[in-house]
């Protein structure tokens, strides 16, 4: 793959930008050996062993920092790409006149990456906070529309990358 090109509204940029930095300030905001004690930062360094407790500590205390350092420099990635001649775009920066207006985001095999590894991120953030456990909870409610926009989002990256030459 040599380049992608995502196309979002202007409006969509400028939120997925504000969900972006909002994951970079909950990883921003987490002491690494405390990760555990909020379950949505918890859920994205997950147990290696889950039928062995001292193993999975002793696991997670080895891998936590470098995992969320990890997230951390994909997510400062993707906000980098969303920005518009150098400026981070807010939804109230965004004209109503010009929200509908296409904003294009080139991607290489880096970027495309941290994007991916991002938007899932941030769906199991929004999934812990939400009480999403499973394919089985209604995630069809209007409540859930940040979420499934995110999936939307991320399966059309998904089908750009495996049509992609």
């Amino acid at each position: 793959m040599t380049s992608l090109v995502l196309d979002l509204s202007l409006i969509e940029a400028a939120h997925l930008t504000d969900l972006v930095q909002q994951f970079l300030s909950l990883l921003r905001g987490t002491v690494d050996e405390d990760a555990a004690d909020d379950p949505a930062v918890a859920r994205l360094v997950p147990d290696a062993y889950r039928d062995d407790a001292d193993a999975a500590d002793e696991f997670r205390r080895l891998t936590q920092a470098d995992l969320l350092d990890r997230r951390r420099d994909d997510a400062a990635l993707v906000a980098t790409t969303l920005r518009r001649d150098g400026e981070e775009l807010t939804p109230e920066s965004i004209d109503a006149q010009d929200a509908a207006s296409t904003f294009e985001i080139r991607l290489g095999p880096a970027e495309a990456a941290a994007w991916l590894r991002t938007l899932t991120a941030i769906r199991l953030v929004l999934a812990t906070r939400l009480g999403i456990t499973d394919d089985a909870d209604d995630v069809a409610h209007p409540r859930f529309g940040v979420y499934n926009w995110l999936g939307y989002r991320l399966d059309g990256l998904v089908e750009a990358l495996d049509s992609a030459p």
